[in-house]
């Protein structure tokens, strides 16, 4: 009897499996969303507001890795919906600083919970140590990275030969 055997499928690498999850992050919290009058990147950008009032527009458009005109839309429209708005900087006329409005709280509050809810979903049968483990190993592959990104290239190549 012949047996004809069938390659292997290789072991996902942590880079395709965290893009997979944090899509489908993405895609389930969308799912939640759904029925909130705003997108994703509306969403996003009222998080950022949150924890950098008085940014810039080109500084927030780095912190989202977008450019400085779809920042721009997007702040547009958010400001046309009275969730945000762009204030004068007090010493310099060509600057705008970009804060959220009071009417933006209570679609923040919502934010966090599907963000919650999306959360639970994702983290449903894993135990809390799991889970605790998880985030340490990330928040320390994420420093490594900060940390070589910041490095010259010469460097990385001495310290990784």
């Amino acid at each position: 009897m012949l047996m004809i055997s069938t390659p292997k499928k290789p072991s996902p690498t942590v880079g395709f499996l965290l893009h997979d999850v944090a899509r489908l992050l993405r895609k389930r919290f969308e799912q939640h969303a759904r029925d909130s009058g705003l997108t994703r990147s509306q969403w996003q950008v009222l998080a950022y507001l949150d924890q950098n009032a008085g940014i810039q527009q080109g500084a927030l458009a780095e912190l989202l890795e977008v450019e400085p005109i779809t920042v721009g839309r997007i702040l547009d429209k958010l400001e046309s919906c009275g969730l945000a708005e762009r204030r004068p900087h007090a010493s310099d006329r060509r600057i705008w600083q970009l804060y959220l409005t009071e009417k933006a709280r209570p679609k923040l509050t919502e934010l966090r919970a599907l963000g919650d809810v999306t959360r639970a979903e994702a983290f449903d049968d894993i135990p809390l140590a799991e889970r605790e483990q998880l985030l340490a190993t990330l928040g320390r592959m994420k420093d490594n990275l900060t940390a070589a990104c910041q490095m010259p290239v010469a460097e990385r190549q001495v310290q990784n030969g």
